[in-house]
């Protein structure tokens, strides 16, 4: 995860982009590329979307690699560990959804 930090901050620095890189706008960023994510799913059926060709397999890996830059960017300029923030998450998840309730269940932890 450093060395990807490190790319991302480096590349944005080369170009002269951190200007332009206010939590703002890196969080919009990640909505942006997340849409488009989305976007190479749109229309598919379950089946067809778990079933991608390799065209439209490396169009969504670019856009999963777009996402995740935008978010390392984001987590580097606000100084949290991206990492430790997804454990941290894992964690209180365990909690709002004990197995022994939420097992084979699509319900919102409130509901469970």
């Amino acid at each position: 995860m450093e060395s990807l930090k490190e790319m991302v901050l480096k590349f944005a620095e080369e170009r002269d982009w951190v200007q332009f890189h206010s939590p703002k706008n890196l969080a919009m960023s990640v909505a942006v590329e997340a849409s488009e994510l989305l976007e190479c799913f749109m229309w598919l059926t379950p089946e067809q979307s778990a079933n991608l060709s390799k065209d439209q397999l490396a169009h969504v890996s670019d856009e999963i690699g777009d996402v995740l830059i935008c978010l390392v960017n984001l987590a580097a300029r606000l100084g949290i560990d991206p990492l430790a923030s997804a454990g941290e998450k894992f964690r209180k998840n365990a909690e709002k959804y004990p197995v022994e309730k939420s097992k084979g269940s699509a319900k919102k932890y409130d509901e469970l």
